[in-house]
């Protein structure tokens, strides 16, 4: 029986090549977060965006905007818009690279490969935090006093840190494991 997950639509021997292709596209987009992210290290905001998107209140949102300035308020604006690109390729690569090492690993152990699915389908559950947390920030940096902001900023930002941490973790265990069941 095949499990469920978010690329059936893609065949098996697509699967690898959409894998490389979404894995490089996460790369490249990630390098230019980092860019855009190198003026938004302040006092204020020693993680840059990541400090902002744990602000989790309206006074340390404030107190972060105000260290960034406007030149660096645009760049915080341009790593937002880069980051909703950044979500796809993520949530394709990460997505890919569980159902890869699931179904490798569902040959010696169904509920790891079960996991593995499971963990697919969560990194569209990351990006759509990921929107969303980006959509509060964006709302904050145009000025919003609503302290809802931050306060959902944090909320999306938190689960989806921990989802693509398992993703990651997922296929980076579960491809040793499955390296060392083929060689042994």
């Amino acid at each position: 029986m095949k499990l469920p997950h978010p690329f059936l639509w893609l065949t098996e021997p697509g699967q690898p090549r959409a894998f490389a292709v979404t894995s490089i596209l996460a790369l490249l987009t990630m390098a230019s977060l980092q860019v855009l992210d190198a003026p938004l290290h302040t006092a204020a905001a020693p993680a840059g965006i990541i400090s902002f998107q744990f602000a989790r209140d309206l006074e340390s949102a404030h107190r972060i905007l105000a260290s960034w300035g406007p030149e660096a308020r645009v760049y915080a604006g341009l790593s937002l818009g880069v980051d909703y690109l950044f979500m796809v390729a993520y949530a394709c690569a990460l997505g890919l690279g569980c159902v890869l090492v699931a179904r490798r690993l569902g040959r010696w152990d169904g509920g790891l490969a079960a996991l593995g699915m499971a963990l697919s389908w969560g990194q569209w559950m990351a990006a759509l935090l990921d929107a969303l947390e980006n959509y509060a920030l964006i709302r904050l940096l145009l000025g919003s006093e609503r302290a809802l902001w931050p306060a959902l900023a944090y909320g999306c930002a938190l689960p989806k840190f921990l989802i693509v941490g398992e993703g990651i973790l997922f296929i980076g265990v579960g491809g040793i494991l499955s390296l060392l069941r083929r060689s042994g």
